[in-house]
């Protein structure tokens, strides 16, 4: 059983980036499914998260990505993805994907809610 995040980059100022979380030995239709991320010398802070696939219309998002990260769910992947646009360098940041039973933007901060983890994948954006 295990959660994977991949995707990241290098990319400047204004570009793009999608990165996916991928499971294996599960499904990820069961479970919401949160990004995070981390910068170097930050503590860890919740990016987005969607609900599991008969709720997949619900949605958050940190204040400070909206209007430019967009997350999604594709049922026949097994996939969560989250686009990236308008990137800035202060979302340079080790990016993780994980899954809950719960949903809501409260969970981000009660670790113990969730069942599965990813490894992270950098995301760094630079000139």
């Amino acid at each position: 059983v295990q959660l994977q995040a991949s995707g990241g980059g290098l990319v400047q100022p204004g570009g793009s980036l999608r990165l996916s979380c991928t499971a294996s030995g599960f499904t990820l239709n069961f479970y919401n499914i949160y990004w995070f991320r981390q910068a170097p010398g930050k503590e860890r802070e919740g990016v987005s998260c969607i609900g599991s696939n008969n709720n997949n219309e619900t949605t958050y998002y940190l204040d400070s990505v909206k209007g430019r990260f967009t997350i999604s769910r594709d049922s026949t992947k097994n996939t969560v993805d989250l686009q990236m646009n308008s990137l800035k360098p202060e979302d340079t940041a080790v990016y993780y994907c994980a899954a809950a039973p719960v949903l809501g933007d409260e969970v981000f901060t009660k670790k113990f809610l969730f069942d599965y983890w990813g490894q992270g994948t950098l995301v760094t954006v630079s000139s």
